[in-house]
């Protein structure tokens, strides 16, 4: 996953919120529900993680002061270098792909963080793991999640599993900008962010931050990465035993099938909901 070396990255996408202590109880993030013509459960990618951690009390950490990304990231040769600028050449090509496919796109802003922080859909903890905020519209992710998506999930992680998950959440923005975020059910919703993460990857070289096509190993860490967090996987984990009524993403399967189907065809509209529940 090599960025072309003299390619203009825009750290404006992406925000580094720095951190604090984290909330009592896990911190699940209030108003993280959208309601009206149906109710989803929101974009929470641990969601069973979450409920897994609950009753943990506080966790007093260490405040970490947020980066200079203006400075720090400024070409494709300082993502390779660095996880955060990696996370906004990331930020960058998906969000020039989509502006690009769709005349609704507006961009949305990373905000990079650990520990707690408000959000336009209430207060979030680390313990909650990547998620999307139609409140204010914006992707919040802490970095130490992909240390737990290898060491608590299971998954081989590497640049591209990331890659693959900040694809998936602006899959969500790019729902929120076209209406099809209020799902009678949550499971089509995610399935859906997942196939637009697999549109993407099949059209990331064609945005100019990517010297080539990603490999068949690269893209192996995303299906990797998929399988980890499907329900069932998650469940077997923490509960022992598997509940497919209560799914709220979809299995492994399912959403390995709904990433694959995104990067063979290329083409969002190949991604209906009603094709992926």
């Amino acid at each position: 996953m090599d960025f072309r070396d003299q390619v203009d990255l825009d750290p404006s996408q992406v925000e580094d919120a720095g951190g604090g202590g984290r909330l009592s109880g896990g911190g699940f993030p209030g108003g993280m529900v959208i309601g009206g013509g149906g109710i989803v459960s929101l974009i929470l990618l641990v969601l069973v993680f979450v409920l897994n951690n609950v009753g943990g009390g506080t966790e007093p950490a260490q405040h970490q002061p947020p980066s200079n990304l203006s400075d720090q990231c400024q070409t494709g040769k300082d993502a390779d270098q660095s996880e955060r600028c990696r996370v906004v050449g990331v930020v960058n090509s998906i969000q020039d792909y989509w502006k690009r496919e769709i005349a609704e796109y507006r961009p949305s802003k990373t905000v990079l963080y650990s520990g707690s922080l408000r959000t336009g859909c209430g207060a979030a903890s680390s313990a909650v793991g990547p998620f999307y905020c139609p409140g204010d519209q914006r992707v919040y992710l802490d970095l130490s999640f992909f240390d737990e998506l290898h060491s608590k999930f299971g998954a081989k992680g590497g640049p591209f599993a990331q890659a693959y998950v900040i694809a998936h959440e602006y899959g969500h923005h790019v729902q929120d900008l076209l209406g099809q975020l209020e799902s009678g059910s949550s499971v089509p919703v995610e399935l859906q962010a997942d196939c637009y993460a697999g549109v993407w990857a099949r059209n990331a070289v064609t945005t100019g931050f990517y010297e080539k096509p990603f490999t068949e190993a690269e893209i192996s860490e995303a299906l990797d990465a998929a399988a980890a967090v499907g329900d069932d996987r998650i469940q077997q984990r923490t509960r022992g035993r598997i509940d497919p009524e209560s799914f709220t993403h979809g299995s492994s399967e399912q959403r390995v099938a709904a990433f694959q189907r995104g990067y063979e065809s290329g083409a969002p509209g190949d991604c209906a909901q009603a094709d992926l529940g």
